[in-house]
């Protein structure tokens, strides 16, 4: 005799009509300038044939990613507040976190892939139009698409078939895999083994590919001018936020007591990334501005 739960309660930053607005406002705000930076990105880089390069085509692909996985969570968790029901179905809760973990490999992969590609402009100019081609471009984003929606295809159906017949509240602002697995009433070591093992193998080595790439172009770039270093400094903390709260939450040893910070950490990878990547990436660029003035 157990009771098969239907749906799950976000709990979100937490509770009180005050808190609601203010993280309402706060939020809205932050979704429609994600938004706008990227969609702006895309049609800049598709209006201006200045832009059609590989940096520009892979940069275009990932402010695509970030409206996606931006729309993903922020659109649920301003409607929790607003209407002040913060009850998700298990379906759809499963659904979310499916497109969550899929949109976040696939940017891991992406961002190595970009940093491979600035490594050959900086490190290797002469080499880098052969190299480069819009063939291996096409390639390299496609292979960091399927990645991403592969990698995790497995990991939620592990997750789906767990049995949830107890308490329903997720401690986090969106379905994430360690708070559902919290809540089964089923054996969960494996998932939870799982879970770490995709999100290393989607994380770590690309994190490792994009470090690399990032230190070799700032030690060739340590004797050209400060703005260019200034640029690639930029892009490398970016890139290793965005990482490093990853592995935080999913690769590091997890432990009940760590929920409330991983939240937080969340918030690095899910919110602040798509929102500063079109500023880090694009209107930096003095390529950027110039289409932009055009």
């Amino acid at each position: 005799n157990k009771t098969v739960v239907t749906e799950f309660i976000l709990l979100g930053f937490g509770n009180g009509p005050e808190l609601d607005s203010l993280l309402f406002l706060m939020f809205l705000s932050i979704y429609i300038a994600t938004i706008t930076g990227n969609l702006f990105i895309i049609v800049l880089i598709l209006a201006n044939q200045q832009l059609h390069t590989p940096m520009y085509f892979f940069l275009g692909n990932l402010a695509c990613l970030e409206i996606c996985y931006s729309s993903n969570i922020l659109p649920r968790m301003l409607l929790s507040y607003l209407v002040g029901d913060r009850s998700i179905s298990v379906n759809r809760c499963f659904t979310q976190y499916y497109f969550f973990g899929c949109l976040a490999a696939a940017e891991c992969y992406l961002l190595a892939v970009m940093s491979y590609d600035r490594y050959l402009a900086v490190c290797k100019p002469l080499h880098y139009p052969s190299r480069m081609n819009s063939k291996l471009c096409l390639q390299l984003t496609v292979a960091s698409w399927i990645s991403g929606f592969l990698s995790n295809s497995i990991l939620t159906f592990l997750i789906s078939t767990l049995d949830f017949c107890g308490p329903n509240e997720i401690e986090h602002f969106f379905c994430d895999s360690f708070p559902m697995i919290k809540l089964s009433c089923s054996g969960t070591h494996v998932a939870g083994l799982v879970t770490s093992v995709v999100a290393g193998v989607c994380s770590l080595p690309p994190f490792l590919l994009t470090f690399s790439s990032y230190l070799c172009i700032i030690i060739t770039v340590m004797g050209i001018p400060k703005k260019a270093f200034s640029t690639c400094s930029s892009h490398l903390i970016v890139v290793i936020l965005f990482y490093w709260s990853i592995l935080t939450v999913y690769v590091l040893p997890h432990r009940d007591t760590q929920m409330s910070p991983n939240k937080v950490f969340s918030v690095f990878y899910t919110i602040l990334t798509p929102l500063v990547n079109p500023l880090i990436y694009s209107l930096r660029n003095k390529e950027v501005r110039e289409a932009l003035q055009k």
